[in-house]
């Protein structure tokens, strides 16, 4: 690939995944019931419920599970695959496409969740003002997965909790969207 096309590729890249994840957090935030009254979680309802309204017409939620929200992550990330693979003058096949974009729904999540719960982590570290709207809704969002360790995992004064679910979730791409990718890989090419 040229270097236009790989600064092409890499923009397309960027623009698409703000978009998806945009409608990630909203997923997250819902499912988790983070405040609302957020500053960004006003933010983020604004800008993706005109998209989300007419879908949840027809694909309600499931439990707290925004599936138009997580529909439309999945769809970013397909017209994202679509558009790489056009740049490089490759088409591929329907079934690896949706098998590919589905690996890229499990490898985006799973890389959400390790640097929100990195970032959050971090800031907590540092003292940041645990009232700040950024930190609120990561803890929201993170506080279901860190649940089930938090206090089992304190040497000293500090809970390791983060680092084994950072762990945990890295070995999920590695385990579960690394074999996803070549699968669908495969598929693409006919093979």
């Amino acid at each position: 690939m040229s270097y236009l096309l790989n600064a092409l590729s890499m923009l397309i890249q960027v623009a698409f995944a703000m978009i998806a994840t945009l409608f990630l957090v909203r997923v997250a935030a819902e499912a988790t019931r983070a405040d609302f009254h957020n500053p960004l979680s006003q933010f983020i309802y604004r800008y993706t419920n005109p998209v989300l309204r007419p879908i949840r017409r027809v694909l309600p939620n499931w439990r707290r599970i925004n599936l138009a929200a997580l529909l439309m992550v999945w769809l970013t990330l397909l017209i994202e695959r679509l558009l790489i693979f056009g740049l490089g003058g490759f088409m591929p096949l329907l079934p690896g496409l949706l098998v590919l974009s589905l690996a890229d729904l499990l490898d985006f999540v799973l890389l959400f969740y390790i640097i929100v719960i990195f970032g959050w982590s971090l800031l907590t570290m540092l003292s940041a003002d645990p009232y700040q709207p950024i930190i609120r809704l990561a803890g929201a969002i993170i506080e279901p997965v860190l649940r089930p360790l938090r206090g089992r995992m304190v040497v000293g004064s500090i809970d390791f909790s983060p680092t084994v679910v950072v762990i945990v979730l890295l070995l999920a791409r590695i385990l579960m969207a690394a074999p996803l990718f070549d699968l669908g890989s495969r598929l693409a090419q006919g093979g």
